[in-house]
This record gives structure tokens, C-alpha cells and sequence, in this order.
């Protein structure tokens, strides 16, 4: 059996998750309930993160560029124009991104950074803490592309 994208992932989970974060917000209030959600994908995340590193050994921006071209970026999820690579940096913008059009067309657009781009920062803490990773606005809170930006902390 093939294996699920992570778009096909994202869009099971969502499939389940979404209605109960709207009951959970009708309930109990949309903050308090983000709140909890939140915290618990990053956790989720950093731990998926950690299980990536024991796996897959990234110890350098190499590995982790290589790593994300064969993974994410070549299943086509995330168009992407690379702005740098080298031995200590990568960075690219995600010009176009198949999460948010998902998460709009279930209805959910607002609930795409809680489930998605929340992720990020935690999943690249566990997957490869000696390197820094910034990103400082996305296409899901409506800016033009994403900024994806890794770098080992001291160079250059």
C-alpha cells in the first residue's frame, strides 16, 4: 500500500478534528479551546520531530534541504521557490500552499495555522535542534508566500 502524503494526512485529520474543535469552541470558547489544541499539535509535533532525527540522522543543512525536497516539497503540497542554499543555510517561499486551499474549501480557513503551520517551530526543535528556524508570516494568515528560512546558529 502506498504511503499517504502529508496533505492526505493533514486532510483525514482535519476530517475528524475540525468538527470537534468547533463543538469544543461552541462549549467551552474559541480561545481557551485553540489554546489547548494548539499546545497539544506542537507536542505532537516536536515528538514526530524527535522520532525524524533518530530515524533519519539530520545533523546538517544538507541533510535537512535533502530531506525536504525528497519529502514535502517533492509530493507537490507546497510550491516553492528556493531563495538559498548552501552548507549553512536554506531557505525557501512557499508561494503556493495546497494546506491552506484544503483547509478553505472545508471551511476551516481559520482553523489552518491552529493545525498546520502551528506545527513547524516545534516539529524543527525536535527534528534538528542544533540549527535555527524562523519564519516570519505565512500564506494562511494571508500573506503573499511563506518565508522558511534554516540556518546553523553562528555562521556567517
Amino acid at each position: 500500500m502506498a504511503e499517504l502524503t502529508l496533505l492526505e494526512r493533514r486532510r483525514i485529520e482535519a476530517g475528524v478534528l475540525v468538527p470537534i474543535i468547533r463543538a469544543m469552541q461552541a462549549e467551552f470558547g474559541e480561545q481557551r479551546v485553540n489554546a489547548v489544541v494548539a499546545a497539544t499539535i506542537r507536542g505532537i509535533a516536536r515528538s514526530q520531530g524527535e522520532a525524524e532525527r533518530e530515524r533519519a540522522q539530520i545533523a546538517t543543512v544538507e541533510q535537512l534541504s535533502a530531506r525536504m525536497t525528497k519529502g514535502v516539497l517533492r509530493e507537490g503540497s507546497l510550491i516553492v521557490d528556493v531563495v538559498g542554499q548552501s552548507e549553512t543555510r536554506f531557505g525557501f517561499n512557499v508561494t503556493r500552499c495546497k494546506f491552506k486551499e484544503m483547509y478553505d474549501e472545508m471551511g476551516a480557513g481559520d482553523l489552518g495555522f491552529l493545525l498546520s503551520c502551528n506545527r513547524d517551530f516545534a516539529m524543527f526543535e525536535g527534528l534538528a535542534p542544533d540549527m535555527e528556524f524562523t519564519r516570519t508570516q505565512t500564506r494562511m494568515e494571508g500573506a503573499d508566500y511563506c518565508d522558511f528560512r534554516y540556518r546553523v546558529p553562528g555562521a556567517e
